[in-house]
């Protein structure tokens, strides 16, 4: 029964030993392409103590990031803008331009971003009337 019982754990360890033939997957690749694509331009300004700053780079596949900031809002706060333009893979182009400030947020700019439908019907006299009143309060 010794016996069994030895050979009954060679067996389990033999089993569980590694395959030393195992290989760690591939990390995965947009559409499995892997190559490298070459940076062409790279322009940066550091920010300086204003916070102004600058960046615009392009690369070989047709990516390009322009964007540039100035500490011009309230208590010094950097306004940005800057635009993005690249082509899908399907070959439809996008482009993207942003102002990000103190007066309005981030607002972007895209033919690319949805549009809300119009409203449905017209607010009622009564609605509007409220809502004036309630701003009234205020």
């Amino acid at each position: 029964i010794i016996f069994q019982v030895f050979f009954a754990a060679l067996v389990a360890v033999a089993a569980a030993r590694p395959d030393s033939r195992y290989a760690a997957p591939e990390p995965q690749t947009y559409r499995g392409r892997s190559e490298e694509i070459a940076i062409l331009r790279d322009d940066r300004v550091h920010p300086s103590a204003a916070g102004e700053y600058s960046l615009d780079f392009e690369t070989a596949n047709g990516i390009q990031v322009s964007e540039s900031g100035y500490g011009s809002g309230p208590d010094g706060a950097v306004e940005t803008q800057g635009s993005v333009r690249f082509t899908h893979p399907d070959g439809e182009s996008f482009e993207l331009t942003y102002v990000a400030d103190a007066a309005g947020g981030y607002q972007p700019e895209s033919s690319a971003l949805p549009v809300a439908p119009e409203f449905p019907h017209e607010i009622p006299q009564f609605v509007l009337d409220q809502i004036a009143k309630a701003a009234e309060e205020d």
